[in-house]
């Protein structure tokens, strides 16, 4: 292995290529978007990464990553493009295909192909090995097609692309092997040899037990809130027992993983999964939920102000993709009885059609404070300066992060602690 292309520089392609790139490969990263290629061969990028944009800096100016907007020949190709779901939830593969065959030409015998992004299961065998079979590729000895799915968290990607256990799975046990090998040249965590459908389906069941757990928590919060009792209490007791853990309730489940996932196995196999189906359901609901209790909040008011604390799915991260704080915002603003001030330190202002304000200015004159995202500057906010520029000092914690204690000046109300709650006057 010498030369490794891979097509697709987002959050998963880019770190990736400069993994292998740090290890001393000669590595292309393929986009079609012109801005990423330019930035990158300059020795800058646009996504927000802890450590990526030094590493990508030194790679660059070493020689040993370099970006096009065509792929070009290689030992190994890895494709990292987004699998997006169409508006009925069925997994939009065009990105895929389009990325499969624009390297089909280019292949050459020996070559391992490696699809990383996530995909519905069957999608190698039904659909990326037909388009490399059509070139007259034979797959069981001539190129080497595999499934490795990424499995890393946003804001530790860079260590977790090296610590993590990897699954490969290939057509043949012998491309298995050939993808679980350019892994280990780099990976320190255990490399797992499997079948192409089940590594597509343990990516998917991932995500999937996350999202079925997160909606038992999202449903807890509901019944709480008819039943007069503390959900964050209750999960924190509730988990004590050695074989529970309930997971964390909050306004919804953001990101291309959680949210997205569920629908790959569901479109596979409709009547057979009712669960994963009504978890989904469960924690799209939470973005009204949410809504509805910030209008609740502010109805005795007149034009209140309410501040949007985060709008990005997950903490000190910069993603927006299928952010519950979106759909949100998007609601309330449609509101003209709400003034809305929004301050994320993460999003670039030209992701947003609203001003992203500092926190001061967002938080002057608010009646009504929404935290919405987990970021460290709003867990260690400044009390004094919370009761000093608000209106009313009082917060909407919906990610239960927020560690002021609801015993002094500022009023704080949990997700999972609302049965009571009295609107603000």
């Amino acid at each position: 292995m010498k030369k490794i292309c891979v097509v697709g520089l987002g959050y998963i392609g880019l770190p990736t290529a400069a993994i292998f790139a740090r290890s001393g490969y000669e590595v292309v990263g393929v986009d079609v978007n012109e801005k990423v290629v330019s930035s990158l061969n300059s020795g800058e990028i646009l996504i927000e990464e802890v450590g990526l944009p030094e590493l990508v800096k030194e790679v660059v100016s070493n020689g040993n990553l370099k970006a096009s907007l065509a792929p070009e020949e290689a030992d190994v190709y890895i494709i990292a493009v987004p699998t997006p779901i169409h508006d009925d939830h069925s997994a939009n593969v065009d990105y895929v295909v389009e990325a499969s065959k624009n390297i089909a030409p280019l292949l050459k015998k020996g070559n391992v192909v490696i699809v990383e992004s996530t995909i519905p299961p069957r999608t190698i065998d039904d659909i990326v090995a037909p388009i490399l079979k059509e070139k007259g590729w034979n797959l069981e000895d001539d190129v080497f097609l595999a499934h490795c799915p990424e499995r890393v968290l946003p804001g530790r990607i860079l260590i977790e692309l090296i610590e993590n256990t990897r699954i490969v799975g290939g057509v043949t046990p012998q491309a298995s092997k050939k993808a679980g090998d350019v892994y280990r040249a780099v990976v320190e965590g255990q490399v797992i040899e499997t079948e192409a459908i089940t590594a597509e389906m343990s990516k998917l069941m991932e995500n999937t037990f996350r999202d079925v757990n997160i909606a038992l928590a999202n449903e807890l919060v509901k019944i709480s809130r008819r039943i007069g009792v503390n959900a964050h209490h209750v999960i924190e007791l509730a988990n004590m027992h050695p074989r529970v853990n309930i997971h964390q309730p909050g306004p919804g489940v953001g990101g291309h993983c959680l949210a997205v996932d569920p629908y790959f196995i569901i479109e596979k196999a409709v009547e057979e999964s009712p669960l994963i189906q009504q978890s989904r359901k469960i924690n799209n609901s939470m973005p009204d939920f949410v809504v509805n209790e910030i209008k609740h909040l502010v109805s005795e008011l007149n034009k209140p102000k309410v501040a949007i604390l985060g709008l990005t799915y997950k903490g000190n991260i910069d993603d927006v993709r299928e952010s519950p704080a979106m759909e949100i915002l998007q609601e309330l603003l449609k509101n003209d009885e709400l003034n809305i001030a929004v301050h994320d330190p993460f999003v670039q202002q030209e992701k947003l059609k609203v001003t992203n304000n500092s926190l001061d200015d967002a938080l002057t004159g608010a009646d009504l404070a929404v935290v919405l995202t987990d970021h460290n500057q709003f867990k260690n906010m400044d009390e004094n300066k919370i009761v000093t520029l608000m209106k009313h000092p009082v917060i909407f914690d919906t990610k239960n992060c927020i560690g002021i204690k609801d015993d002094g000046p500022i009023n704080v109300y949990k997700i999972g602690n609302l049965s009571g709650i009295n609107p603000i006057s």
